[in-house]
């Protein structure tokens, strides 16, 4: 790819990346020129994720880690800094979302697990690939959000929170390393038929209710957010920093 769009000579760090959305916004970015670090808790469905850039003609480094440790995080980031030198691109896309009650009902534990992955894990991450594109002196971070994170869905109280959380974040992140030439965004995807999403698309019910409910009449694909992602990581993006952008099909519109 050529122009402004382009991501040729760059390197995109994409966590959550074997299945879903974070499959498709690395090959996504893979397409546009940048080279690969895949980051997710599976090392075998990484590789073939990996196969797939490499057919693209890219380079690809599957990494094995759970961003809720910060361990797993300081390990990404080293191997990601050693195999490449450098960090242009960082897509936070690792999310749980395990559980489906009501916050009376909620454990502990289940509360703490799903914030320590969607929140606290996209904390890591920034932390530790902010710190590396700070030396840069330039970088672009694209925080995954939710429609969940600015609108309130029952039996989901603790993945709302997290993204609320993450939404909260990405505006003071990209407050403070504006100066330092680095984009701190949020992408923002309402209902996409991914893994997260089966539960839902199983039951009759629920997925008539989300659909009719959508302007768009339909769920979205995971193919429907890699030219979201493409931009806000380009230098078409170059005055976009701070902000939202919302994937949802016309729901906040309605």
């Amino acid at each position: 790819m050529s122009g402004r769009f382009s991501l040729e000579g760059r390197v995109a760090v994409v966590t959550g990346a074997s299945r879903g959305l974070g499959r498709a916004i690395a090959l996504g970015l893979a397409e546009a020129g940048a080279d690969l670090v895949l980051a997710s808790r599976t090392q075998a469905a990484l590789e073939q994720v990996a196969a797939e850039i490499e057919a693209l003609g890219r380079r690809a480094l599957p990494v094995a880690a759970d961003v809720s440790r910060a361990e797993d995080v300081q390990r990404l980031a080293e191997a990601t800094r050693g195999a490449f030198g450098r960090a242009d691109v960082l897509v936070n896309n690792a999310g749980i979302s395990p559980v489906f009650k009501r916050a009376e009902q909620l454990e502990l534990a289940d509360w703490q697990r799903i914030l320590d992955v969607n929140l606290t894990g996209v904390f890591l991450c920034c932390q530790a690939f902010g710190r590396i594109m700070l030396e840069q002196g330039r970088g672009a971070i694209i925080n995954m959000s939710s429609l969940a994170g600015s609108a309130g869905f029952i039996r989901l109280s603790a993945y709302c929170a997290s993204k609320g959380g993450v939404d909260a974040l990405t505006r003071v992140l990209a407050l403070e390393w504006a100066p330092s030439g680095i984009r701190v965004n949020a992408l923002a995807p309402a209902f996409i038929e991914t893994d997260l999403t089966a539960g839902v698309r199983a039951h009759p019910g629920l997925n008539q209710a989300i659909v009719q409910r959508t302007p768009l009449h339909r769920m979205g694909v995971p193919d429907e957010v890699v030219g979201a992602a493409v931009f806000l990581a380009s230098d078409a993006a170059s005055y976009v920093t701070g902000q939202t952008l919302f994937i949802d099909g016309g729901w906040r519109a309605s």
